[in-house]
Formats: C-alpha cells, structure tokens, sequence
C-alpha cells in the first residue's frame, strides 16, 4: 500500500473527501516529523510507538574491496508495534 492507496481507504472509512483524508495524513506525519525531532515519544495506544535513538559510529566493510570503513554515528527512528496491531496482523 503506498500513500495514495491510504489516502483512498481513509477517506472511504471515514466518509471523507480525498482532499481532506490527505490533509489529515499530511498533519500526522508532519506532527509525527516535529515531535521525533525534538526527541518526543509518539505513543499511540493500541497501535506502537515511534521514538528515535542513537546509533553509535561503528567499523564497517565494504562488501565489493574489502576496505574497513568508518560508519559514523546518526539517529534513527524506530517502531515497536502495540499489542493491539500485533494481535491484528497474527
């Protein structure tokens, strides 16, 4: 499912225009993007969790010459899915 096939089905359950069920995706993720860059949790009870760590820097090698490389450090997001969506997708 990509963004447009969500956007058809949100609008379809919620009885909405496509205009607006896209307005709504666009805030979430907007809201979403905000909160994980000030280093918030996004709980959303039923669903998962999104929150965001720190990957430390690390050796790495590249696959094609063999060379070591170093892999700096950076942020990440991650998901952990709810009890609610785990016991829907069994």
């Amino acid at each position: 499912m990509n963004k447009s096939d969500l956007i058809d089905k949100m609008s379809g359950d919620a009885g909405i225009t496509k205009v607006q069920a896209a307005a709504a995706l666009d805030a979430f993720m907007t809201g979403t993007q905000a909160a994980l860059k000030k280093g918030d949790k996004l709980i959303l009870v039923g669903f998962g969790t999104f929150s965001v760590t720190k990957r430390a820097a690390r050796k790495g090698r590249n696959p094609q010459t063999g060379k070591v490389i170093n892999i700096p450090a950076k942020k990440v997001v991650k998901f952990k899915a709810g009890a609610g969506l785990q016991g829907k997708i069994k």
